[in-house]
């Protein structure tokens, strides 16, 4: 079980490290079905399909990932703001052990749904090279955009782009 921890934590590591020296186009791309997610959540299953019609912002975490500590507030507030207007959240957890996502969410709480993902299927088939990754879905169930890594400086332009997805000004 040892083995296993460590092998999924250097596959984190490595997720991370890639953030910093990865080219752009790293992704899936704006255009094709985002894949579906059916993982269990903090209180019920998470599944992308039971939210089709609504823009739907999907972010991959990791405890030890401090960028991730930075995206948790920005994610309480676009949910605050667009939440009406048939925005959601769904972060994917990545941590191998259930108790290390619950000691981060105890320090950074989310006010948005949770799921937890420990063997990272679904961070393969979103071709996740770097934590966080985030993915705009829209209505229609398709990736409108997607984004690596976290800065302060980035803020303004994910609102953006999921004002534009939502169509409000």
């Amino acid at each position: 079980m040892k083995h296993r921890s460590l092998s999924h934590a250097l596959r984190l590591t490595t997720l991370c490290l890639a953030t910093l020296a990865t080219p752009v186009a790293w992704s899936l791309e704006a255009g094709v079905p985002a894949p579906e997610l059916n993982l269990p959540g903090l209180k019920e299953a998470v599944s992308l399909a039971q939210l089709k019609g609504k823009v739907v912002y999907v972010d991959f975490w990791a405890s030890w990932c401090g960028p991730c500590k930075q995206s948790f507030p920005f994610m309480n507030d676009l949910k605050a703001k667009y939440g009406a207007k048939g925005f959601e959240v769904v972060a994917v957890n990545l941590d191998a052990k259930r108790g290390d996502a619950d000691k981060f969410l105890a320090e950074v709480p989310a006010q948005f749904t949770v799921a937890f993902d420990a063997n990272g299927d679904s961070a393969r088939r979103y071709e996740v090279k770097g934590m966080p990754s985030s993915y705009l879905v829209g209505r229609d169930g398709k990736i409108a955009s997607s984004h690596k890594g976290f800065h302060e400086q980035d803020r303004a332009e994910l609102e953006s782009r999921i004002a534009k997805v939502l169509g409000t000004p």
